[in-house]
């Protein structure tokens, strides 16, 4: 048993870095959620501002979009034209993305510096494509409605996974402790 453990160390290693990064961070989520009262920014303040950077972004683009707070659950609610396209809700804040991508870095990690720097790097990039998934989806469900369950439930996730996907590749090729041992 104890040779089939040393075999293994480096993938249960892994495994438990993993778990206990992801648990830990997913807990501290969870109570962040349940601490946000909504009193200034409604439903949350990450929801709030993706929300609200989403509007920004459509009228940086030339449509009429606005946000308003869902008087029935807690979301947002994006208009554009005066057309109710989408509510944004608590899962469309990339926080639990970037949990998962955090998640799998420190369970691969590198040099201390380059994790941290990677894991700021890859953290914002995943926010500021969520940011453009949520303005084209808007945009997508204004244009073409009939298509909204192809557009979230397949297209726009998949926009997002394949992403943190390759920014997994590029750190376990380019900057993981596997990769600066070859």
């Amino acid at each position: 048993m104890k040779k089939l453990l040393l075999k293994y160390k480096s993938v249960i290693k892994f495994i438990l870095t993993f778990l206990v990064v992801y648990l830990v961070l997913t807990i501290s989520y969870k109570f962040y959620l349940q601490v946000s009262t909504g009193e200034k920014y409604y439903p949350d303040y990450m929801t709030y501002q993706v929300a609200q950077q989403s509007t920004d972004l459509l009228q940086d683009f030339g449509y009429d979009a606005q946000v308003f707070p869902h008087p029935d659950e807690a979301s947002m609610k994006l208009f554009i034209n005066g057309e109710y396209v989408a509510r944004v809700i608590e899962g469309c804040n990339s926080v639990s993305v970037v949990v998962l991508f955090v998640s799998f870095i420190l369970a691969f990690s590198g040099s201390f510096k380059t994790t941290i720097m990677y894991i700021l790097a890859g953290s914002v990039l995943i926010y500021v494509a969520n940011l453009a998934r949520v303005v084209i989806l808007s945009v997508g469900l204004y244009h073409y409605p009939w298509r909204k369950d192809i557009l979230h439930t397949v297209i726009f996730p998949a926009i997002i996974y394949v992403m943190v996907c390759l920014l997994w590749v590029v750190w376990v090729n380019r900057f993981s402790k596997i990769a600066t041992n070859k």
